[in-house]
């Protein structure tokens, strides 16, 4: 399953309503640590079909970012049953990733 690009109008029912648990990737397309997260968000959500992995842009979705408190990016924030259930701030490994999608 590929990563999906959502926005503010979206957010609720791609994530808050999702029946899978959900890992959001608060991001910015100019931030080098974000670009560096992309390929391994992409093979997570290739290896894993029972996490969905969504990007929000910061720049365009800004009161999201603030919802959440975002402050740095990348922000990653793993929902389960529409609940924010852990949360990580900068680039992390694939093995450091996957231990968030437990």
């Amino acid at each position: 399953m590929a990563v999906e690009h959502i926005n503010e109008n979206q957010f609720k029912s791609v994530v808050l309503e999702s029946e899978k648990p959900v890992l959001v990737d608060f991001f910015a397309k100019w931030c080098g640590p974000c670009r560096q997260m992309s390929p391994i968000l992409e093979q997570v959500s290739e290896e894993r079909s029972d996490v969905k992995i969504v990007k929000v842009d910061v720049d365009e979705n800004q009161n999201l970012a603030a919802e959440y408190g975002v402050m740095s990016i990348p922000t990653l924030i793993y929902f389960k049953g529409g609940k924010a259930v852990s949360q990580a701030v900068g680039a992390r490994s694939k093995a450091s990733l996957e231990m968030m999608l437990v």
